[in-house]
């Protein structure tokens, strides 16, 4: 292991690596350096530039806290997040699509009854949401437990604003499958950009924004959890999500509604909005 260069470099540290007894973590750690020293070689750092990335790697450290992070971001801007989530969920034809979890999922939500509002005051335009949850073979999932979270509308998550959490619960599907519930419209709006994160975007000429949407996870016994969004048509940043999480199959378009009762049997003061979506889970037990 003396004297040596960019020509023997990577198959000695290779050679370093080739004798741990997880053969996962031997593949994992080999595929890393061969990769690793490959891009070393193509960009060709300069000093300076290798201690800048170990700075801004540092930076990304130092962002992350219990409600930040940072290297989850840094995943999600990079398009490997989704890359994870492509290979982890191919689905049989007719299931519904996976997207990533996002930062603002949070334990703790409260459940709630069908028909119930989870913006709890938030302002907005109101927004009612349904839909089915069923498997491939068109067979209703009694009981299913869906949760939702979403922005509010100007953009911003509950736990951005600091506030009680809201415009997220937990419902379950009554016998049929069927869900609904009522909120407020979200609006697209940008990960959080003043970090390291935030730098790379600019200093690659990209915009920090998400197309609105609203978060589902759908759980049922013998199912794989679904973790999905539902994407609003016409958004203007539907093309180009900075975390490339947007599918065809996943966009929809809300349907106006004057006032008047709501198909739940509510009454409702103004105009409105309906969400409807039906969802398919794919046979499993990975969660």
């Amino acid at each position: 292991m003396r004297d040596l260069d960019e020509n023997t470099l990577t198959d000695e540290t290779l050679r370093a690596v080739s004798g741990g007894s997880s053969p996962r973590v031997r593949q994992v750690s080999q595929a890393l350096i061969r990769h690793l020293h490959a891009f070393v070689r193509e960009v060709e750092p300069s000093q300076a530039e290798w201690e800048y990335g170990i700075d801004f790697l540092t930076r990304v450290g130092h962002m992350c806290s219990d409600v930040r992070q940072e290297f989850v971001l840094l995943s999600d801007t990079l398009g490997v997040s989704m890359l994870v989530d492509a290979i982890n969920h191919r689905k049989p034809e007719g299931a519904t699509e996976t997207t990533v979890l996002g930062p603002f999922f949070v334990d703790g939500r409260p459940e709630l009854p069908l028909g119930a509002n989870m913006s709890d005051g938030v302002p907005g335009t109101p927004l009612f949401i349904s839909g089915t949850v069923r498997d491939v073979a068109a067979r209703p999932l009694a009981g299913a437990a869906v949760d939702c979270w979403h922005s509010d509308a100007e953009g911003s998550y509950d736990v951005q604003r600091s506030v009680e959490l809201t415009m997220r619960a937990r419902f379950r599907a009554d016998d049929e499958g069927r869900f609904w519930f009522w909120s407020v419209r979200p609006r697209y709006y940008p990960i959080p950009n003043d970090g390291p994160v935030g730098d790379m975007l600019a200093a690659q000429g990209r915009h920090p924004f998400r197309p609105e949407h609203v978060h589902f996870m759908i759980a049922a016994p013998g199912f794989e959890t679904l973790i999905t969004h539902v994407f609003i048509d016409g958004d203007p940043y539907l093309d180009s999500d900075v975390v490339f999480g947007v599918k065809n199959s996943l966009v929809t378009r809300y349907r106006p509604c004057e006032a008047g009762t709501a198909p739940d049997g509510s009454v409702v003061a103004v105009p409105y909005l309906a969400l409807d979506y039906d969802f398919v889970l794919a046979p499993g037990t990975r969660g």
